[in-house]
Parts: structure tokens; C-alpha cells; sequence
């Protein structure tokens, strides 16, 4: 009986964040940053629920004028202990919205696999123009040679990821300076 209870209870749970999955994308579809959040879907590892948390955490992609100046704001670019000449550098900075940085950490963990284009990323970019998917194959190729490669020098699995959400932040700020926003 406990078991048959626990069933039911995660069936429950799983038909509530389908539901609530389905109205955060339904609502999504009438916002004017709408756009910008299909847009970044072309991205692997940055899907509808990814996509509406980054640009509702930080607003207009676009305001920042470099992609350094994104991974900074978001707290992806390493601590710096400078004295005169002496320059060291250290793990990255906790700076930023945490919860932006949270959820494009776990887009990252998607660009440990080989570049390829999956059934779903294909039906997301129907859509798109040939610019962004130019743009999310760039991306797809160089952020899984950057994971190859570290993981290859012997690279903690979790800090290969960091680098990668910091280079997802770039190609973030890329696609959205590429879409143009509803009035």
C-alpha cells in the first residue's frame, strides 16, 4: 500500500510540472521578449524553462556592450588577487544573479556530448534564420572542443562545466544581438 501511495504521489508530481511547464510556455508566448527567448532555444542545452528564467533574471540581453561584460555581470569570470607587478587569478566569482548563474550552469551540462542536432533542437529551429543557426552550430562545435580539451588536460568535470556556462553567456549575448524585440 506504501508503495502504491508513493507511485501515485510522483505521477501527481510529474503531471503537476508538465502542467506548470505548459502555462510557463503558453504565458511566454505573450511577452515581448519572446523573441529573444526562441531565439536562444536554438542553443543545445537552453530550452523553453532555461531560456525564460535567464532573460527574465537579467532583462535585455543586450544592454551589456561585450560578451565579457555579460559573463561578468553574471559572476563568470575569474576572482582576480593583484598586488603591483604580481598578477593571480582564481576561481570564478559568485558575483551576479545566482539563479541565472544556477540555470546556465545546467544548460552547460548538455554541451558535454558530441555536436550533433537532435529531433528537438531541429523542431526549435525551424523558425530561426539561417544567422542563428549559424551562430548555435559555431557554438554547438567550439563549446564541445573546449570541453574535450579540458577534460583531456585531466579538468574537474564540474569546473570544464563553469567554463562552458561562461562561454554560453557569450554566445547568449550573440544571439540576442542578432533578434529584434516586440515594441
Amino acid at each position: 500500500m506504501v508503495l502504491q501511495a508513493d507511485v501515485r504521489a510522483g505521477q501527481a508530481h510529474t503531471e503537476r510540472l508538465q502542467r506548470l511547464e505548459q502555462e510557463r510556455h503558453e504565458h511566454a508566448k505573450a511577452w515581448r521578449l519572446y523573441p529573444v527567448v526562441e531565439a536562444l532555444q536554438a542553443l543545445r542545452g537552453v530550452q523553453c524553462t532555461v531560456a525564460v528564467t535567464l532573460v527574465a533574471d537579467m532583462g535585455d540581453l543586450t544592454r551589456c556592450e561585450s560578451p565579457r561584460a555579460r559573463m561578468k555581470f553574471l559572476g563568470r569570470i575569474p576572482s582576480e588577487h593583484s598586488s603591483g607587478e604580481q598578477r593571480r587569478q582564481g576561481s570564478m566569482t559568485t558575483a551576479g544573479n545566482t539563479h541565472a548563474r544556477r540555470v546556465l550552469v545546467e544548460g552547460a551540462w548538455a554541451s558535454r556530448y558530441p555536436a550533433k542536432v537532435s529531433r528537438h533542437l531541429h523542431l526549435r529551429l525551424e523558425n530561426q534564420p539561417n544567422v542563428l543557426q549559424d551562430s548555435r552550430w559555431k557554438a554547438h562545435v567550439r563549446r564541445c572542443q573546449r570541453d574535450r580539451r579540458l577534460v583531456s588536460r585531466g579538468t574537474h568535470a564540474h569546473v570544464v562545466t563553469v567554463a562552458i556556462a561562461r562561454e554560453l553567456a557569450g554566445f547568449l549575448w550573440a544571439i540576442a544581438q542578432e533578434v529584434p524585440v516586440r515594441p
